[in-house]
């Protein structure tokens, strides 16, 4: 693998990561098992956890995962210190390698919670939460934010939110780089609309050097990643990974190559990334198939809960639109998933014939 165009520039003096961000309903365990087939190195986040739903509800069913998953963490939605350094010792407990805060999430259902971007105009309460995390267990604490609320464009209130998380010991902070309207936008528009200012994002790592920052948001092509490398210590891909998951194939290479730019080349990183060939994806594909077919493995879910994760496999391909309508077609629920695999195969062969 050549060094990506635009890597020349970017200074990394310790390790860069990649991450496929949170996503509630979306990043669960079939899921993060399927990406974790697809890309080696890249961290994984579980879609928000709430404090109450580890206190008063069944555990296992939100933490278990397949050790393939790693490195793996856990986000925790809350507020109450003591809640937050009970769910933290859960996480710890079932092995997570980091606990993850979510400060970002600007929905009215999270809000109604007292959590989420509602939390950094608390910046106290937090730093509190994240004091009784630390004391509670020995994974690292992070937390993921926006850069403001609602329409004040001055970084005032981030400055204050970091420096009070920051003097309570935490180090590493995941910034969506744009601020969240606490009202009059969905959660989709508080992804698109308000504009993105990765320039906060910079003027806090350069106030906060000795802490990581991550980026996050509008990212979704590998030359996004070139771009948005510099000045920062990692990067998280939202939806572009979910709905593109290919493009993690690329990731272990171009990780290998931010770091080690001389060589030209990342052999043992793309040992496990699958070549850009449709080959490999067909052994991603059966590889989800056996998964899926082992309900150890699998959690005991139906397939047809766990194929909704692997839809966009071959976006972009000829044949996809077919071989999407047979994994999602609700009349085969109650077939086998090896025979449902099998007529997948058969619609991208009958394409190819034509």
């Amino acid at each position: 693998m050549l060094v990506s165009p635009g890597l020349e520039h970017v200074t990394v003096n310790k390790p860069f990561t990649l991450s496929v961000a949170p996503m509630m309903d979306w990043t669960d365990r079939h899921c993060r098992y399927f990406h974790r087939l697809i890309t080696r190195h890249a961290w994984l986040y579980t879609e928000m956890v709430t404090t109450g739903a580890l206190l008063h509800g069944d555990v296992a069913r939100h933490l278990d995962h397949d050790p393939a998953e790693h490195p793996l963490a856990l986000q925790i939605g809350g507020s109450e210190p003591a809640d937050l350094a009970k769910a933290a010792q859960w996480g710890e407990r079932w092995g997570y390698r980091e606990i993850n805060l979510n400060c970002g999430c600007p929905s009215e259902r999270v809000q109604r919670g007292a959590f989420g971007a509602c939390l950094m105009a608390e910046p106290a309460l937090v730093a509190d939460g994240i004091k009784a995390m630390q004391d509670a267990v020995d994974v690292p604490i992070s937390v993921k934010h926006r850069i403001g609320l609602d329409g004040d464009d001055s970084t005032a209130m981030v400055t204050d939110f970091v420096g009070q998380l920051h003097t309570a010991g935490c180090r590493k902070f995941i910034v969506h780089a744009r601020n969240a309207w606490l009202k009059g936008l969905s959660p989709k528009q508080n992804r698109e609309v308000p504009p993105l200012r990765y320039e906060v994002v910079h003027r806090l790592k350069q106030n906060f050097s000795d802490a990581e920052f991550i980026v996050n948001g509008g990212i979704q092509t590998m030359a996004d990643m070139d771009a948005r490398a510099v000045g920062v210590d990692g990067i998280m891909v939202g939806r572009a990974a979910y709905h593109n998951p290919w493009v993690l194939s690329h990731w272990d290479g171009w990780l290998a190559a931010l770091q080690h730019p001389s060589a030209g080349h990342a052999p043992d990183a793309l040992l496990h990334a699958p070549a850009d060939s449709e080959a490999s994806r067909d052994e991603v594909e059966f590889a989800m198939v056996e998964y899926m077919a082992d309900p150890k493995r699998s959690g005991g879910a139906h397939w047809y809960s766990v194929a909704r994760h692997i839809l966009g496999l071959r976006h972009g391909l000829p044949g996809a639109r077919l071989w999407r309508q047979v994994w999602s077609d609700h009349r085969l629920k109650d077939r086998p998933v090896m025979d449902v695999y099998r007529l997948a195969q058969a619609a991208l062969q009958r394409h190819a014939l034509v």
